[in-house]
């Protein structure tokens, strides 16, 4: 079982977060997510493979107004349930159950990384109605394909120094470009994600296709990607681009894999003309 603890200042976080506890269960696992409200488009939020709901707070906020952001802390992160088992087919099924349960009909689904790939995947399935879906930064990492940029060691290395205890300063020697209450945020809630949740996806990342489901995620599609990033390389947007005719590309231009915390100011607000283009 993966060893999971949140400290006493991780929850005070949430004191300052504008959104509610919302739960849902998808078969024997509880789902937890952050409902920031509001009578606009529901846009349910996936972040990454090591990014708890919390994660993505600052994301949420730019865009309440605009939509009704609910971030999911997806299972094996955050307040969720681990799984039995951490599959793409698994965290699409988590979100089908979490629209359905939310009555979220209609939404948008915006995912980052992991996340990105879980929205490929839920809206090539359709088994739920959307309204659009928004990838940013999806691993194309795959069979033949080469390996995903991050080590599987790489990530433990971060969880086992988040579990003997980190600060903010030690996250910016990592992430040095990050805004510095993301880098306390990371710092204090690394230690929500399991590792089994951490292991079995990066291995998905490298067993599970992108360009498997890719070319059936129908219009509206937009996939968002850094300029400078490792994971959707130049070759790799091209290649995207030919797959899915239907989907439109948009490069943030100074940011790297993590769009949104290398280069906030432009990665929300392409996000930000991107939604709003969709829910007019």
């Amino acid at each position: 079982m993966s060893e999971r603890i949140l400290t006493q200042p991780a929850l005070a976080d949430l004191a300052g977060v504008p959104a509610r506890s919302r739960w849902v269960a998808s078969g024997p696992i509880r789902l937890h997510a952050l409902d920031y409200g509001g009578d606009g488009v529901p846009v349910l939020v996936l972040p990454g493979i090591t990014s708890p709901a919390i994660a993505m707070d600052f994301v949420a906020r730019e865009l309440t107004g605009l939509v009704r952001p609910i971030v999911l802390d997806v299972r094996g992160r955050g307040f969720s349930d681990d799984g039995p088992s951490y599959t793409l087919e698994d965290y699409a099924a988590d979100t089908e159950a979490v629209i359905t349960e939310l009555g979220l009909d209609g939404a948008v689904l915006l995912g980052h990384s992991m996340g990105a790939r879980i929205a490929g995947l839920t809206a090539a399935k359709g088994q739920v109605a959307l309204r659009g879906t928004v990838l940013v930064d999806p691993p194309m990492s795959g069979p033949g394909r080469g390996p995903y940029p991050t080590t599987l060691a790489a990530f433990q290395g971060q969880l086992q120094q988040a579990r003997r205890g980190t600060d903010a300063d030690e996250v910016a020697r990592s992430w040095p470009r990050w805004p510095r209450r993301e880098q306390e945020l990371r710092a204090r809630w690394l230690t929500s994600c399991g590792d089994d949740a951490v292991a079995e996806t990066h291995r998905g990342f490298e067993s599970e296709d992108f360009f498997d489901f890719w070319p059936s995620v129908p219009a509206p599609a937009v996939l968002v990607y850094g300029a400078d990033s490792p994971v959707v390389s130049a070759l790799g947007a091209q290649e995207a681009a030919r797959a899915n005719v239907g989907a439109r590309l948009v490069e943030i231009p100074d940011a790297g894999h993590m769009v949104f915390w290398d280069n906030p100011r432009a990665g929300l607000e392409a996000v930000r003309d991107i939604l709003r283009e969709l829910v007019a």
